[in-house]
């Protein structure tokens, strides 16, 4: 077992590894076989106040920090990811439950979004605006918000704290990262180990691991932070956008998917039949742009279902050390249960499994269901885990009309032989990313990342980390004199 679960067990707050105060321990277990990876005492209200007190100290210097400086802390915790790569990958597996090739696919990305951070060290410029009135100067300068309240999840909890986390910094911010309970290394106390050997100063990077039944809403209503990164579900969401709003704070939110997969009748069946299971079954389905729907034009649907299910039908599924497991555990018993009660209330409504996977334990074998009725409410929500729904369509407006009947818009995919037809679809759907002739689960450091309707407000990656983070300032200058009317 990697040491970071021995040596990281702790909360970090100003600069400091202490342990928590509270009255009672989250436990961390891997969810492949229980084995039991750390116990740590959780954080009170009174040290999520010290984390936001620290944060708020040592902010201000940080913010007078040569950008230059500031680039290098992240320029050295690039190149610390890189030499720990393997240790970083083995606590992805042991914690959540991530295949081998799920980690190597979260530490590209991480490295990625640790090489746009440097560059964003340097982006902040302002500008001199006209003014109307004789002899004025305007400036506006882009400066850091202050202090940033991070929520991270439990599926891709490395890139999705630092995601937020190294941005935030890079800007000038201060941070304090509070991660889900069932991550608290790989999504905190790792990151934290990882800047603080990079040379971050102490108190600029603060890590409690809690829960909201020992702090309640302390965490986002606490005078300090004036923007909270909240990424996971939308009913959470909801919530943390409400308490912010009532607290004059700005929220930026990704959250949850029912993306749709459609293959129209030029498709290349094959290729999409790649692209669906993987779409789909990626990380257990435990991805917030995962295909929960996979659309198929009548035309091509006996092939593609005879192909998907056939394909569906070898994914190897066990212990995500196995180099050659495809599915791993979901990440803990009521995931796995509530997985079971979707298959058992499709079935109940009238739906057909193609294939259904056996449970055991934390291990849910891929579904693939067809035949929901449309009215299902099942076709609207998400569903975090393996669990396919194939939805026969007749034709380009039905598709559009299927696609967009949920109320939630983050990515979605289509496939066609003709590239423009499947921009002119994409442009059609109520979604913030959509992808012509490609999978749905994509993220890259320099687009704006982030959903429509439920699945989020704002956006996050390259430009707009700057609307995220910072805000603007308009200082004018009088070189000459103004005239008063009294």
């Amino acid at each position: 077992m990697s040491s970071y679960f021995t040596d990281l067990a702790q909360q970090y707050i100003d600069g400091e590894w202490r342990p928590g105060t509270g009255s009672w321990d989250i436990i961390d277990f891997n969810p492949y076989d229980n084995e039991k990876l750390a116990s740590i005492t959780i954080a009170t209200v009174d040290e999520v106040d010290a984390a936001y007190r620290a944060a708020e100290r040592a902010q201000r210097q940080w913010a007078a920090t040569n950008p230059y400086a500031r680039r290098a802390v992240f320029e050295k915790a690039l190149r610390l990811v890189e030499e720990r790569e393997a240790e970083i990958g083995e606590a992805i597996v042991a914690e959540l439950g991530g295949t081998r090739l799920k980690a190597a696919f979260e530490l590209h990305l991480a490295k990625e979004f640790l090489r746009e951070a440097v560059h964003l060290a340097l982006a902040p410029e302002g500008r001199i605006i006209p003014s109307p009135v004789d002899g004025k100067e305007n400036r506006v300068y882009r400066v850091p918000v202050g202090v940033v309240g991070v929520i991270s999840p439990f599926n891709f909890p490395f890139l999705l704290s630092l995601k937020s986390v190294a941005p935030a910094l890079a800007l000038g911010n201060a941070v304090v990262l509070k991660p889900h309970q069932n991550t608290p290394i790989v999504g905190g106390t790792l990151v934290a180990k990882i800047l603080e050997d990079a040379g971050l100063p102490g108190g600029l990077l603060n890590v409690v691991v809690t829960d909201i039944a020992e702090i309640g809403d302390a965490f986002i209503e606490h005078p300090v932070p004036k923007v909270i990164s909240f990424t996971g579900s939308d009913k959470v969401g909801r919530h943390v956008a409400t308490v912010c709003a009532a607290n004059f704070k700005r929220s930026v939110l990704e959250l949850g998917g029912n993306s749709a997969l459609v293959v129209l009748d030029d498709a290349d069946v094959d290729y999409a039949v790649d692209a669906a299971v993987f779409s789909r079954f990626v990380h257990q389905g435990q991805v917030c742009m995962a295909a929960n729907r996979v659309l198929v034009d009548r035309a091509v649907a006996d092939e593609f279902t005879e192909k998907f299910v056939a394909k569906v039908s070898g994914l190897k599924v066990g212990d995500p050390r196995d180099p050659s497991t495809v599915i791993g555990p979901v990440i803990n018993s009521s995931q796995a249960d509530a997985l079971s009660g979707v298959v058992e209330q499709a079935l109940a409504e009238g739906a057909t499994a193609l294939v259904r996977g056996s449970v055991t334990d934390n291990l849910v074998e891929p579904s693939v269901l067809t035949g929901l009725p449309a009215d299902s409410a099942l076709l609207r929500q998400e569903v975090f885990g393996p669990v396919a729904f194939l939805v026969p369509f007749d034709g380009e407006e039905e598709a559009v009309r299927l696609v967009n009947d949920t109320p939630y818009g983050l990515s979605g995919a289509v496939h066609t032989g003709d590239v423009e037809r499947g921009v002119n679809f994409a442009k059609r759907i109520d979604t913030g990313m959509f992808h012509v002739n490609d999978g749905t689960v994509h993220d890259e450091p320099i687009v704006p990342f982030g959903g429509e309707k439920h699945s989020g407000l704002g956006r996050l990656n390259g430009d707009t980390m700057l609307d995220a983070f910072t805000t603007q300032k308009w200082i004018s200058v009088q070189h000459g004199r103004s005239g008063f009317p009294f």
